[in-house]
């Protein structure tokens, strides 16, 4: 295969894993296998938000309102056919104003339903930040220095998470603690590991002591997406060596335990799921984990010319640029000493986008962590 064939391929089969837990497919099929409900306030947040509320809104035979708390720039136009549909675009990975008007717009609908009505809750990876209600001895100031400090110091998703839940008066069950209706319905995309409702979103989600008919269902997981992914390399005609969540560490840990695994496997594809963690400097320069972790992979693959690697975020952006991550192989590192330094200066992208490896696919309407795809020929 040509270097252009392998990439494609990469590509393609990424794409399939992601497209197995889209936003608006995933809702779609959840509600036609689910009974029939007629919610009187749909509420997505997360970045698959506007795909998740599509999905909604395309299959419900009636509903009330809708609200959408998704990222900038992630908004389908689609949504602007259907009424009642309130939009707030706010800041990620830091929160920001519109978070928390966010945060107020959404407990404000909540606390307004009567007795009688019926919640459809949507939610995926990103609300954390999206949405938020500070208490009152915590300014805006505050929990951003505070959220970026959390992100520099490589914490794991989890544990900032669970920093979140103590600060947040929406988090950790708080939110629907709001809620008196009839019925709540939550679907849940997954952007953690162990898929657990309590620590997605924060736990904006989670419904400690329910005091209404309350049912909640995880419809789209990392392990779906890599089940898509394994599927297409199938169907494409290669065996799939691997198949394995388990990027979970730092970035400098699992590099070289993907090389020594890809440099010493049978041909074929090798399929990794997860979120590592990595520790930024004081003035980190382009480029995300996965840009990081994509550079990494190429240095110890350095001259092996069988070996193609894709790393991105199924969200489609990696760190605060607009790249899902990288493809690279053994010929990317052409400057090793200028990859080391883009890499200890967290500039991985830098040096990625000047040899055209960067991956970019724009946001894709799910969030269900990062993908590794790699071919050995």
């Amino acid at each position: 295969m040509t270097e252009g064939e392998v990439v494609q391929l990469l590509s393609d089969i990424w794409h399939a894993g992601v497209k197995s837990v889209s936003g608006r497919q995933v809702v779609e099929t959840a509600l036609k296998s689910d009974p029939p409900y007629e919610p009187d306030l749909v509420i997505a947040v997360g970045k698959a938000a506007s795909g998740m509320c599509l999905g909604a809104l395309s299959s419900v035979s009636k509903y009330g309102k809708a609200i959408v708390v998704t990222k900038y720039e992630h908004v389908d136009d689609s949504l602007s056919d259907f009424p009642n549909v309130q939009i707030i675009e706010s800041g990620h990975p830091l929160p920001d104003e519109n978070s928390l008007l966010a945060g107020r717009a959404i407990s404000d609908a909540i606390q307004a339903l009567d007795s009688g009505a019926r919640l459809l809750f949507l939610v995926s990876g990103g609300a954390s930040a999206l949405a938020e209600v500070l208490p009152d001895d915590m300014t805006l100031d505050e929990w951003q220095k505070k959220t970026e400090e959390m992100i520099a110091s490589g914490m794991s998703i989890d544990a900032i998470n669970a920093e979140r839940k103590i600060v947040s008066l929406i988090k950790d069950g708080k939110l629907f603690q709001m809620f008196h209706g009839k019925e709540a319905r939550v679907y849940a995309i997954s952007d953690v590991e162990g898929d657990d409702i309590r620590v997605i979103g924060s736990g904006i989600a989670y419904v400690k002591d329910p005091g209404c008919e309350y049912a909640t269902r995880l419809i789209g997981t990392n392990a779906i997406a890599r089940s898509g992914s394994a599927r297409e390399s199938v169907a494409r005609g290669f065996a799939v060596q691997l198949n394995e969540e388990s990027l979970y560490e730092d970035v400098f840990d699992l590099a070289p335990r993907i090389v020594e695994t890809l440099s010493t496997g049978s041909p074929g594809v090798y399929i990794w799921g997860g979120e590592p963690t990595i520790k930024l400097p004081d003035k980190p320069g382009k480029g995300g984990r996965n840009q990081s972790l994509a550079l990494d992979i190429a240095l110890g693959l350095e001259g092996n010319g069988n070996i193609t690697v894709l790393v991105a975020g199924t969200d489609g952006t990696d760190g605060p640029t607009n790249a899902a991550g990288a493809i690279i192989n053994g010929e990317t590192c052409d400057d090793r000493a200028a990859a080391e330094r883009a890499l200890s200066a967290a500039d991985a992208g830098s040096y990625l986008g000047s040899r055209d490896c960067l991956f970019i696919t724009g946001a894709t309407n799910t969030n269900v962590m990062d993908l590794v795809i790699a071919l050995v020929q």
